[in-house]
C-alpha cells in the first residue's frame, strides 16, 4: 500500500465530499481506539472545523484517557479542532430505569451494550445540526462489511465513512504514518460498549489478523470445508458472523407494492 497517496486520496476525498455538501465541517466520537484516531486524524488534514466528541457511559479510566491524550494531540497540531465531553452515563442509567424489568439480567446485556451506542450516535447528530456538520464513521472494512462488528444506527449510524474500504492492518499502517499515539497503537480493540476491559476479540473470538485471513478466503470462494484445525474454526466464526449480520450490511428491504394494486 502507498501510505501516502491513500492519505492524499482520503482526505481530498473527505474535502470534496464537505464542500459539494455545502457543509462547515466533521463531527467525530472518540473512544480511545485507533479507528477514531485514524479517522479524526484524517478529517483534521483536510482543514475543515473537526469536532471531537468524548461520550463515556461507565467508561473505563484507560479509554477515557487515550481519548483525550489523541484530543491533545490533535488540538496541538491542528488549530481547528474542538472538543466536548458528553457525560452519557446518567442518562443511559436513568433511561434503562424507564424500561420494564426482566426476569434475567443476562438477556438484556446486548440491549443495553447497542444502546449506548445509539445514544452516542444521537449526541453527535446533535453537534452535527447545530453547527452544520457532517457526522464521520470510524467503521472499518472488517467491521463494515466483514462481520458486521457494529451497531445498527449507533456506530452504523453515519453520514460518511472514510475508512471503511480499509482492512484493520491498514489502518494501522496509517496510524503509524500519522503519528498517532503509540499508547492507542498497541490497545488491544475494544468497542467499549460494556463497562469493563472486555476487547473486540474476546467477543468475536478471533483476532483482526485471523478474520482478514478468512474475509480473504471468503472472497476466494473458500469454505470452512477447506480447512482444518484453527483455519476452520476462524472462518466458521467470520463465516456466522457475516451471514448473522447481513441485515446491518445491506440496504434497508422495502415492501414494494405491485402498480396494479395500488391504482
Amino acid at each position: 500500500m502507498d501510505t501516502e497517496k491513500v492519505v492524499d486520496y482520503i482526505v481530498n476525498w473527505l474535502k470534496d465530499y464537505a464542500t459539494n455538501a455545502k457543509v462547515k465541517g466533521f463531527v467525530i466520537g472518540i473512544s480511545g481506539g485507533i479507528d477514531s484516531a485514524v479517522t479524526s486524524t484524517l478529517c483534521a488534514k483536510t482543514g475543515f472545523p473537526v469536532m471531537c466528541v468524548e461520550m463515556p457511559i461507565h467508561q473505563a479510566e484507560n479509554q477515557v484517557s487515550r481519548a483525550y491524550k489523541h484530543i491533545d494531540w490533535l488540538k496541538e497540531n491542528f488549530k481547528q479542532v474542538t472538543v466536548e465531553q458528553v457525560n452519557l452515563t446518567n442518562v443511559f442509567d436513568n433511561l434503562m430505569a424507564a424500561f420494564p424489568p426482566v426476569e434475567n439480567e443476562e438477556d438484556r446485556l446486548l440491549s443495553l451494550a447497542n444502546t449506548r451506542a445509539r445514544l452516542r450516535m444521537t449526541s453527535l447528530y446533535y453537534f452535527a445540526a447545530l453547527h452544520g456538520y457532517l457526522v464521520a464513521g470510524t467503521g472499518n472494512k472488517v467491521e463494515d462489511f466483514g462481520v458486521g462488528f457494529f451497531t445498527k444506527y449507533g456506530d452504523g449510524g453515519v453520514d460518511l465513512s472514510p475508512i471503511a474500504d480499509l482492512m484493520k492492518s491498514e489502518v494501522y499502517v496509517l496510524a503509524k504514518y500519522l503519528g498517532v499515539n503509540s499508547e492507542i497503537i498497541e490497545a488491544a480493540p475494544t468497542d467499549g460498549l460494556w463497562g469493563d476491559d472486555k476487547t473486540d476479540e474476546d467477543q468475536i473470538g478471533a483476532s483482526y489478523d485471523e478474520l482478514e485471513w478468512a474475509m480473504n478466503q471468503a472472497e476466494l470462494g473458500k469454505t470452512a470445508a477447506d480447512f482444518n484445525n484453527r483455519e476452520k474454526e476462524v472462518f466458521t466464526i467470520y463465516a456466522q458472523r457475516n451471514s448473522a449480520n447481513k441485515h446491518k450490511m445491506e440496504p434497508i428491504p422495502v415492501c414494494k407494492i405491485p402498480k396494479e394494486l395500488k391504482n
